[in-house]
């Protein structure tokens, strides 16, 4: 073994250890529980969670939140249906006098209107509460996000114009 094998062993487990502190500050791993998300996400599914703040939210997305509320304590996957400034969704519980959400919050729905715990019922959710945004879905087939569905409809390609045949002339 070359005098160097050690040391650049050593150097390559520093620098995988120093690689996984990083991804583990930027990124989590969640496994779902409960229904609430159903269909886009199941019992038991596992997604990657990009950690990030308001300003990187967008409509649609879906984002792990810390509990809201008192008394509750797990966190919650949601899609984002309003950010700060957009009118405040008619199926969101909120005081009548407001009509958008207020700066520094974010409207959530869950795609099970039946189960989840959500905006609806405990309005608009404190910014501070975002952990991340949901990247993609590590079990159970891709992540299917309602708000754009694929467009299957569509060829990748335009189709070819048929060749037609000629007028026969007499």
């Amino acid at each position: 073994m070359s005098p160097w094998a050690v040391p650049a062993l050593a150097l390559a487990g520093g620098l995988l250890a120093a690689a996984l502190v990083v991804l583990r500050r930027r990124y989590l791993l969640v496994t779902v529980t409960g229904l609430s998300m159903a269909p886009t996400l199941r019992h038991g599914d596992a997604v990657l969670v990009r950690r990030a703040g308001l300003r990187a939210v967008r409509r649609g997305q879906l984002v792990l939140l810390e509990p809201v509320g008192a008394g509750s304590g797990a966190r919650l996957v949601k899609r984002v249906a309003a950010l700060p400034g957009d009118p405040m969704p008619a199926v969101t519980w909120h005081p009548p006098a407001v009509l958008h959400v207020p700066p520094g919050h974010v409207v959530v729905l869950g795609d099970n209107p039946a189960v989840s715990l959500d905006s609806r019922r405990f309005g608009s959710v404190p910014g501070d509460r975002l952990v991340g945004v949901i990247t993609r879905r590590l079990t159970g087939g891709p992540l299917r996000t309602p708000a754009a569905p694929a467009r299957r409809d569509r060829p990748r390609h335009p189709p070819r114009a048929a060749a037609q045949p000629e007028e026969e002339h007499a």
